[in-house]
């Protein structure tokens, strides 16, 4: 029978379990797994990995098969994929690498009988799209490489050539969408299940200089087989956009409705900002600002949108504290009511409460520095964190 001061405890506490693991990864070339200790309030490391070489930027995680992949951003001399078991207590075991051209920024599994038949990853300064014949092994090699171009240069610096940002599995597993910071587009294209053939079937036209990084889908209708909403986060307009999706059986069309920035109405971010992800939990949004200092020095902000369920509309609410500079990473827990979020140039992962109800962020239940910090607009720090559940 539980005492009285482990229930008054256990009010106090967000209604997830008492004790959760995270995996992060850091640009020191180190995969991290965290432990999580709701009753007292801490984070600590208890498991480290390498095998994903020098510059770990996206994490990928399989919770059915135990399953952890890795995409290398490294941009010289190539870069890697590896896969991990992931034990019990969230330690990592690497059990698969693979050599790629570098400069993934992301990845993930597509196609085949179960989904996971083949690996898909996005170059940013190549302006490519690769293909991988899973499982990875030592000698694999590459299916499919194509490479973007512009028919002329964007109105941000930044956009001389294409630069996709993002390999998005539709919902249905049956369209990758590839959100292009450098075209202002979001490409479409149809997956070839058995031989994991990626076709060019369409692409929705962001505004000039928006520069599309990551999108999320949400479905108005119930028990709705496919999403009728995506939204983008725009890391060069600083803004996030909401997309009708018009799904037919040989591609989705995009239709971009509507776009809010990620600061307050009458505020805009300084040179240096980035809007960097984006995540939707009920009837919510959220993308994180890096840089923008919002809540003072080093301390950077997190957008809040309400969404209305029935249309898809967004609606500025709130800006909240991300408690870390730079924020180039942050995910919500399955329960909802709390998340971790990754700050690169401080190098710290923060755990905030969350209200599922009013979709408030709130306060830092636990932070711990992980590895070295990074430098200030340098491409060193964390690069990634996520809960693993």
């Amino acid at each position: 029978m539980l005492g009285a001061s482990t229930l008054a405890l256990g009010l106090l506490l967000p209604s997830t379990t008492l004790a959760a693991s995270l995996i992060a990864s850091h640009y020191t070339g180190k995969l991290f797994t965290l432990n999580f200790d709701a009753s007292a309030k801490t984070l600590s490391v208890t498991g480290q990995a390498t095998g994903c070489g020098t510059t770990p930027g996206w994490l990928e995680l399989y919770p059915a098969d135990k399953t952890l992949y890795c995409f290398d951003e490294s941009w010289s001399n190539g870069g890697y994929i590896a896969s991990y078991s992931v034990a019990s207590d969230g330690k990592l075991s690497m059990t698969a690498q693979m050599k790629t051209s570098g400069n993934s920024v992301h990845g993930l599994l597509y196609g085949g009988s179960n989904g996971k038949g083949f690996a898909a990853t996005v170059e940013y300064s190549p302006s490519t799209l690769t293909t991988y014949k899973m499982p990875l092994t030592s000698g694999g090699q590459t299916l499919s490489l194509q490479k973007f171009t512009l028919a002329a240069k964007g109105p941000n610096s930044r956009q001389d050539v294409a630069h996709p940002h993002e390999a998005r599995l539709d919902p249905s597993g049956k369209f990758m969408l590839v959100p292009d910071l450098g075209a202002d587009i979001v490409r479409v294209f149809s997956i070839d299940a058995s031989s994991g053939k990626l076709t060019s079937c369409g692409q929705g036209q962001a505004a000039a200089g928006d520069g599309p990084r990551h999108a999320v889908f949400l479905s108005t209708k119930n028990n709705a087989t496919y999403p009728d909403v995506m939204y983008t986060v725009n890391e060069l307009g600083n803004s996030v956009s909401a997309w009708t999706m018009s799904y037919s059986s040989s591609c989705i069309a995009l239709t971009k409705t509507q776009t809010i920035s990620t600061f307050a109405p009458g505020k805009k971010g300084g040179a240096g900002t980035k809007a960097a992800e984006l995540r939707i939990a009920g009837n919510f949004l959220y993308a994180a600002n890096r840089a923008d200092q919002t809540f003072g020095s080093k301390q950077d902000s997190i957008a809040i949108y309400t969404i209305d369920p029935a249309t898809g509309k967004i609606a500025w609410m709130e800006a909240a504290n991300a408690h870390a500079y730079y924020p180039r990473t942050f995910q919500i827990n399955k329960a909802g009511d709390l998340v971790a979020v990754g700050g690169q140039t401080s190098s710290n992962v923060a755990i905030l409460t969350r209200d599922a109800t009013t979709g408030k962020l709130g306060d830092v239940v636990a932070t711990l520095v992980v590895a070295t910090p990074g430098r200030a607009g340098e491409e060193d720090g964390l690069s990634a964190v996520i809960w693993n559940e």
